[in-house]
């Protein structure tokens, strides 16, 4: 039954995306941190990057880009979903212009969070300066379409927020009481219609499960599951209000906590042998330098993690299949 159900969502993608041409999204615009960053902490002073292999192994040509991931990320799928290109070019790639960023852009920066604080645990780019970037961008953007188009395609952009782990992880955590204004910004500077990313079941990432070992004997710390859960539950509640105080705004909680816990708690459900560690090195503490080809897997799509934090390609294309059928299809 499980196996039929999984069928029918992948025939509803493929629907969608043979009529991505005549949605109302012309470009996917996103914030946020490692899970969804595409590059740009390749071009900053930072250890917090992965342009090396076995990052990027599976990605096509099988070029290390600067994802955490052995492959695409879920932005990249999306974006291949809503009829747009198949991966979304990083914003400080110096390969890429504007022609590249007219319809998708990637302003995330691996390692950040809501809190400035965060970011400056490992020297990357906080949301702030984030926003600072897509501002130039909109200035280059009506430089090459006009300042019609340009609106046009910043009015029915799909902007995409997704951090908030980092914030626990590397600054015990915020919460997001007090994050109104970052998307009061996007707001006016014109953004109408964001999908916001809320934490993921930290408390089963392979890391955290080896950091508390002597607690839990290498499960989930629902402890810490229970966090992101909070954390959830006050974006649900802040995201419900900014519906209700600005004007033609729509802001959707993409919730991808409750899939990503399915495919750790069942996964051979989706096809994969091993949900407790990942694919890269001994799959316990691995990440970003510590990842190298020394004990890493031969088959990245039998994980449901590539590196001890971040899922794999094959997870990621079943967590955005999810979130396009469960929250994001009101944006076609």
């Amino acid at each position: 039954m499980a196996h039929s159900v999984y069928i029918l969502m992948l025939f509803f993608i493929q629907i969608l995306r043979t009529t991505g041409a005549n949605t109302k999204v012309p470009a996917m615009i996103v914030f946020g941190d490692s899970s969804v960053d595409t590059g740009n902490n390749n071009f900053i002073p930072t250890i917090a990057r992965c342009n090396f292999e076995p990052y990027g192994r599976d990605f096509p040509g099988g070029i290390p880009t600067g994802r955490f991931c052995n492959g695409r990320l879920s932005t990249d799928f999306l974006s291949e979903s809503f009829g747009l290109k198949p991966t979304i070019p990083a914003y400080l790639d110096p390969a890429y212009s504007i022609a590249d960023f007219a319809t998708g852009v990637c302003f995330a920066s691996s390692a950040t969070g809501f809190d400035n604080a965060t970011a400056g645990v490992l020297q990357v780019i906080p949301l702030w300066k984030e926003l600072e970037f897509y501002k130039e961008y909109q200035r280059k953007l009506r430089a090459y379409l006009g300042v019609g188009k340009a609106n046009k395609v910043i009015g029915e952009a799909l902007y995409t927020v997704s951090l908030g782990t980092n914030d626990f992880i590397e600054n015990y955590y915020a919460i997001p009481g007090g994050r109104q204004s970052q998307f009061t910004k996007l707001y006016n500077l014109g953004a109408r219609k964001i999908s916001v990313t809320g934490i993921a079941p930290m408390g089963c990432l392979p890391v955290e499960r080896t950091t508390d070992f002597m607690n839990n004997d290498y499960g989930c710390n629902e402890e810490h599951n229970n966090v992101a859960l909070e954390f959830n539950g006050k974006m649900m509640s802040l995201l419900s209000k900014l519906n209700k105080e600005l004007p033609g705004f729509r802001i959707v909680f993409a919730d991808g906590y409750n899939i990503l816990l399915d495919l750790i708690k069942k996964p051979s459900k989706f096809g994969f042998e091993v949900a407790d560690m990942g694919c890269c090195g001994s799959g316990t503490f691995e990440t970003g330098f510590l990842c190298t080809d020394l004990f890493t897997c031969t088959d990245a799509n039998k994980f449901v993690f590539w590196d001890s934090v971040h899922p794999s390609e094959k997870a990621n294309k079943i967590i955005a299949n999810y979130l396009l059928t469960r929250y994001l299809k009101v944006f076609l």
